[in-house]
């Protein structure tokens, strides 16, 4: 696993975001920059009407530390190696899925056909995704879900798919 999706590539960004998984739930972001994009900002040359909260900072720092100590990264990772396999064999031979794209735990299933009906018919069966650029299905778990939580999700979201 990786902490950023950067990591994945062979690119490394001067300056970078980060922002909502640091506070988990907290309101926080930060910039991240090294090199000389590190040096254009002095310090005392740039200021932020909420920059700095001491509760934000303290959560920024909580999550890194849960994240370090119990390696989500590599959970993720694992996980969603997990996930790719078992979504993979469940859909096997579906006509209507194109593609199947994972990073981690961000996944998307490119379908033939316009899918943003299966938002509404998948929270009736107690499950939250996505469906972008119209025929795409993303989903988003959290990084403590578990193998069985997986396992519920591909096999409600594999008889939906089916079924369109």
């Amino acid at each position: 696993g990786r902490w950023f999706s950067y990591q994945h590539s062979q690119i490394n960004p001067d300056v970078m975001t980060v922002a909502k998984a640091l506070g988990n739930g907290v309101p926080i972001g930060a910039c991240l920059a090294h090199g000389v994009a590190a040096e254009v900002l002095q310090p005392g040359s740039h200021g932020s009407t909420f920059g700095g909260n001491p509760l934000a900072c303290a959560a920024g720092l909580a999550v890194m530390k849960v994240m370090e100590e119990e390696d989500l990264v590599s959970v993720a990772a694992a996980k969603g190696r997990y996930f790719s396999e078992r979504l993979n064999e469940a859909l096997k031979g579906c006509a209507s899925v194109v593609d199947i794209r994972t990073q981690g735990l961000m996944i998307g299933i490119e379908l033939d056909k316009p899918c943003g009906e299966l938002v509404q018919v998948a929270l009736k069966q107690g499950l939250l995704i996505n469906v972008t650029a119209g025929n795409v299905v993303r989903l988003l778990p959290p990084l403590v879900i578990t193998t069985e939580q997986i396992d519920s999700v591909i096999d409600t979201l594999s008889r939906l798919i089916r079924q369109l």
